[in-house]
């Protein structure tokens, strides 16, 4: 598989399987679900570059992860951002050939979508080498 596919399906099965992520939404979607129950996670777009070695191949992935919500506040977003924050921060070094060479998050960034309806989008980089 290729290493945008390895990362996406790494990140959404430890979002859906971990307690603070998982646990506290109604689903993590390959993308935008319409009439989805609130709160969920939405997987986003990628952007991938080339961050190969003389000889190994290697990439380097943007992953974003919205996380939709509905409520008097921005609290629980913004507490669910923070765990999808650390839980892809925690992928293992090994993936299916990919060997994660480096996790940093990009931004975060939490908005409102209207009267009681909260977003907040996460992106992560990941940094994978061949192996």
């Amino acid at each position: 598989m290729t290493a945008v596919q390895v990362v996406l399906t790494a990140v959404r099965e430890a979002l859906a399987a971990d307690p603070a992520v998982g646990g506290r939404l109604n689903g993590v979607f390959d993308g935008p679900v319409k009439g989805a129950a609130l709160p969920h996670a939405e997987m986003g777009e990628v952007l991938a570059g080339d961050w190969g070695t003389k000889d190994r191949p290697g990439r380097e992935l943007r992953v974003a992860v919205a996380v939709r919500d509905a409520g008097d506040s921005a609290a629980r977003v913004r507490e669910v951002a923070g765990a999808i924050e650390a839980r892809i921060g925690a992928l293992p070094r090994m993936l299916d050939g990919w060997e994660v060479a480096s996790v940093a998050p990009v931004r975060c960034r939490v908005a409102a979508e209207g009267a009681g309806r909260w977003r907040a989008t996460i992106e992560m980089r990941v940094r994978v080498l061949a192996g």
